[in-house]
């Protein structure tokens, strides 16, 4: 029973708050604030699938993500957003690629625009400009299953241009685009530890940078499209160069007579120290050769960079060498191996 004073079916306020009533003032359904930002449901004056910035960051509800391309790379970094809490709708060419994804809750779809349908973001990693192209703009593109509002990140490296082209294309249908190819090979992608070079507009980049947090440590914005393909390109021409050097200096000590295992206990501690010579160095020292970074990505990389240099009337005589000895490479049909095959390269040309 009330007790005198108090409306019938009414409860004192301290049991109102955690009621599941809504007492006379308070509209049918709504919480009290503290309550309703635990909630799943939507209160009034906040749109369909929207959540207050706490919950959003922390709360495994989070968007829809379609993710397109599962190879080597793609495929841990969708698994990381499964683990964060994303949605996920996976395309790739085999079915099998898909389906450890989808054993893991991931929907399957069977193109690229099925994908998109109902995603706020559009994850692609796949290998060429081409490739890029296919997915997003082609028949059964992402582009016919995407909505004015959602965002369009390419993880793939490909020509800055044609990702300025492909950023044009889906501007005029309302999508945004960033251009984001990472560094740190499949080891970074499984450790979430990939350095993320951003091209773009930087407003668009935080709505995304939930999502490149859950598959990277280091987010670089580095401008607008296009920008982070040219900082990945400037990336490979560092490391591909190096490891150019590692193998001349192997091929130099053996030919010396030198322990190249011991040679490298020097070099690591001075100032030919790098991350490449760590990697590489043992590698071509122990001669295992098997794959790790793929020589034919790095083949890809160098003819995509040679033509940006040609273009801009740019005389780079490093990365030529460089860029015919990844030719040789794959020639030899050692695409499938390691970058560290660049010493076999050189030992054929020496008849070592």
């Amino acid at each position: 029973m009330s007790p005198p004073g108090r409306p019938k079916g009414e409860f004192p306020s301290a049991q109102r708050e955690g009621s599941l009533m809504s007492p006379p003032g308070r509209p049918k359904g709504e919480f009290p604030s503290a309550q309703r930002e635990g909630n799943p449901i939507t209160p009034p004056g906040r749109p369909k699938g929207e959540f207050p910035s706490a919950q959003r960051e922390g709360s495994p509800v989070r968007a829809t993500v379609a993710f397109i391309g599962l190879g080597n790379m793609g495929r841990p970094m969708a698994g990381h957003l499964i683990d964060a809490g994303f949605a996920l709708r996976v395309h790739a060419r085999r079915a099998d690629a898909m389906a450890p994804l989808a054993a893991r809750g991931a929907t399957a779809c069977g193109s690229p625009a099925e994908a998109a349908r109902g995603a706020q973001f559009i994850v692609t990693n796949v290998t060429s400009s081409d490739d890029v192209r296919a997915v997003l703009l082609g028949p059964q593109g992402a582009v016919e299953g995407a909505a004015a509002g959602s965002v369009v990140i390419d993880h793939s490296t490909i020509a800055a241009e044609v990702t300025r082209e492909i950023a044009a294309a889906l501007a005029a249908r309302g999508i945004e685009m960033l251009d984001c190819p990472v560094s740190g090979g499949v080891k970074g992608a499984q450790a979430k530890t990939l350095s993320i070079m951003v091209g773009g507009r930087p407003e668009v980049l935080e709505r995304a940078r939930p999502l490149l947090a859950a598959v990277g440590q280091t987010i670089t914005h580095i401008g607008g499209h296009g920008a982070g393909q040219v900082v990945k390109a400037c990336n490979q021409i560092v490391q591909v160069i190096n490891i150019q050097g590692i193998a001349e200096a192997m091929l130099f000590a053996r030919a010396q007579g030198v322990d190249c295992e011991k040679m490298l206990v020097a070099l690591q501690a001075g100032f030919a120290g790098s991350k490449m010579l760590d990697l590489m160095g043992p590698k071509m020292a122990r001669r295992e050769f098997g794959a790790g970074i793929e020589a034919r990505l790095h083949q890809k990389d160098y003819g995509l960079i040679v033509d940006m240099a040609r273009a801009a009337g740019l005389g780079m005589p490093a990365t030529a060498l460089v860029a015919q000895q990844l030719d040789a490479l794959v020639g030899r049909g050692w695409g499938s191996d390691d970058t560290s095959s660049l010493l076999r390269v050189l030992e054929a040309a020496n008849g070592k």
